[in-house]
């Protein structure tokens, strides 16, 4: 692609601009509630996009998540921009939550969806299979414009891999603390597991999110660390360092996943990983192979597994390596990078 680019990334405030002015991209903020739904705070938001999409005339735009997919690809239509990209990077919990209300947002989302997704110069881009008959099904984007890359990818020269540490097995939930991303069954796990392994540790790396019907409550995480039971870490910055402090990497998710970044990190670090049978989640984790994968919602199967792997540190180790091979082989950043910039070339210069 041509290096002369202007690249501007519309973001919440206080989202690592500093970073971003280091690469030479300018920061556009927008206020952007990622989770809530309030109709004034919408309104706002939108209005906000509207006006940095009409000043800004971009020849293209790249469009990450749920709210920035549904709202810069309807706006991205009506102000005619020449081309667009959605990443879905999972569907979340608006369609995975039960009961007639979640029908109703769910159906509502999914009209939203069809309208933003049909710009005549798009693509769309998911992280696992099933995410891409979903796209097509039910939300009526063609195949061929829909693209499978598998996750944000990761850094395999920060993520090296690095011998267990010494001391009993540490179990390590790095995730928003949201009760779809399994917390709950962890918590209850470690509690079972806690009763015969005094010694045993369990951490929840990660911030609750308020917004999210799901969340966690920073009331509730330090009732459990007060009991003994996990250690809540809350927000880290150096993930590479928690991961090579822990022995096995959990997420006994049911939320509507892309490809979590912890597990493919995990898969990077050489760490042993238990996850759940869910779309996303199986992409990265082959089952007795670079992981174990147990039934979403329970609690009994990820503790066994949890047990398994605490007890047998020769099965473990075999799992990291093999889960190593797998983040060279699918998940590096490079691929990732290169795959995007050949779809951002087949839409500005063919």
């Amino acid at each position: 692609m041509a290096q002369h680019c202007d690249v501007a990334v519309v973001c919440g405030r206080h989202t690592g601009e500093e970073r971003l002015q280091e690469a030479g991209i300018r920061a556009i903020p927008l206020d952007l509630s990622r989770s809530g739904f309030n109709p004034l705070t919408e309104m706002r938001t939108l209005r906000q996009l509207w006006a940095i999409y009409r000043r800004e005339q971009p020849d293209l735009v790249h469009q990450v998540t749920i709210k920035p997919v549904l709202y810069g690809g309807l706006i991205a239509r009506l102000q005619r921009l020449p081309a667009v990209v959605s990443a879905i990077s999972g569907l979340g919990h608006v369609f995975t939550t039960p009961g007639p209300v979640a029908r109703v947002r769910r159906l509502l989302v999914q009209s939203l969806f069809r309208l933003a997704l049909a710009h005549r110069c798009g693509r769309v881009i998911v992280q696992n299979p099933e995410d891409r008959l979903v796209v097509h099904e039910n939300l009526g984007v063609p195949l061929e414009r829909i693209h499978l890359i598998r996750g944000s990818g990761v850094d395999l020269d920060a993520y090296a891999t690095t011998s267990e540490p010494d001391g009993p097995p540490v179990f390590a939930l790095i995730a928003r603390m949201l009760k779809d991303k399994g917390v709950g069954e962890f918590i209850a796990a470690a509690t079972t597991l806690k009763q015969r392994y005094p010694d045993w540790r369990f951490q929840l790396i990660g911030t609750p999110d308020p917004g999210n019907p799901s969340s966690m409550t920073e009331a509730e995480l330090k009732r459990w660390q007060q009991e003994g039971v996990i250690e809540w870490l809350g927000f880290q910055s150096d993930i590479p360092a928690r991961l090579q402090a822990a022995h096995v990497i959990c997420l006994p998710s049911y939320y509507g996943e892309g490809l979590p970044k912890s597990l493919i990190e995990a898969a990077a670090a050489g760490r042993a990983i238990i996850t759940t049978d869910m779309p996303g989640c199986r992409e990265v984790v082959r089952d007795e192979v670079t992981g174990l994968l147990v039934p979403p919602r329970d609690a009994d199967a990820l503790c066994e597994a949890m047990m398994r792997l605490g007890l047998d540190a020769a099965f473990r180790l075999r799992l990291g390596v093999a889960a190593r091979r797998k983040a060279e082989m699918l998940f590096s950043v490079e691929d990732v990078v290169h795959d995007t910039f050949l779809i951002y070339e087949e839409l500005l210069y063919s």
